[in-house]
């Protein structure tokens, strides 16, 4: 018999995968579900995450369209982040995780 290769391109699975692979990604949609947020305030209540690492993972939600990045023309410029439409479908998930992680993690 022969092995199959695993269809990652149509994998739903996969295809989520790759929307919340950055380490911090579930963590920033869960602070924005409660709040509209600024860097500065994510960066506050994520205080082991670096800059860099919590750019990364603002672009790579903002990339999905996850997350809305509204820019103000202020100086200095003021930046906010919020969930969009796709973001808030995922908190029932992010919800289920939150208790199976209470559940059977330590």
């Amino acid at each position: 018999m022969e092995d199959l290769v695993f269809d990652t391109e149509n994998c739903p699975i996969a295809r989520v995968s790759k929307i919340i692979q950055g380490k911090w990604t579930m963590v920033i949609m869960y602070l924005l579900s409660e709040n509209t947020l600024r860097f500065s305030e994510i960066k506050r209540k994520l205080p082991s995450v670096t800059e860099a690492s919590l750019t990364k993972d603002l672009r790579l939600l903002e990339s999905y369209g996850v997350i809305n990045r509204q820019v103000y023309p202020v100086v200095p410029p003021k930046v906010e982040y919020s969930l969009t439409e796709m973001g808030k479908a995922f908190l029932p998930i992010l919800n289920l995780l939150n208790e199976w992680a209470d559940k059977y993690t330590t």
